[in-house]
């Protein structure tokens, strides 16, 4: 549990999903591809963004201490991701599904979850255009780094896909330096 906590307040040496960095002559974002991996993953309907995410990261949290079939511990990964589904309109609720990406040691036969509302995820191969950017990330930078990688997508003509997103947060609410938070918008394919 000790580890767990540790990796979680200062998130250095966690495991991170692979991927595949393409060259880009813009310095302002980078191009992976992400390689097929599992998750592990809630969905929740939600007004406020932070809220989902807190409410995601308890209930996988939960997972990650034993909370599954095999009450087996699993290792603390970054990023914690979250994938946004707009809602219709300004007042609706968005969908967003919350992730942990899941050991390598894990990733054959993830543990199943106990909780009904947690999920292993199989994500397939995709390439995003990733703007990485620091500081305690809210809702409002989370939008303006948002606006600013499509800006600098449709500046430089490429094809992307407008919803769904990603947000996608590397470290621990205790960090207080160096924090690493990036915005993932999904590569359409041609």
């Amino acid at each position: 549990m000790l580890k767990a906590v540790g990796q979680a307040l200062f998130s250095t040496g966690l495991q991170n999903p692979k991927f595949t960095a393409h060259e880009n002559k813009e310095k302002d974002y980078e191009i992976r591809t992400y390689h097929p991996t599992k998750w592990v993953s809630t969905s929740l309907s939600e007004m406020q963004l932070d809220a989902a995410m807190n409410t995601g990261f308890r209930r996988l949290f939960k997972y990650i201490q034993g909370n599954n079939q095999n009450k087996v511990k699993v290792e603390m990964t970054a990023p914690v991701t979250c994938l946004v589904v707009p809602g219709a309109g300004p007042a609706c609720e968005s969908k967003f599904t919350v992730s942990f990406y899941i050991p390598e040691e894990h990733q054959a036969s993830p543990p199943e979850p106990s909780d009904p509302d947690v999920f292993v995820e199989s994500r397939k191969e995709f390439t995003a255009y990733v703007r990485t950017y620091g500081g305690f990330s809210n809702e409002n930078m989370k939008r303006e780094e948002s606006q600013k990688l499509q800006e600098s997508l449709q500046r430089d003509g490429v094809p992307y896909l407008q919803q769904p997103y990603y947000y996608a947060g590397y470290d621990s609410p205790f960090k207080l330096t160096n924090r690493r938070n990036e915005v993932w918008i999904l590569k359409k394919e041609e």
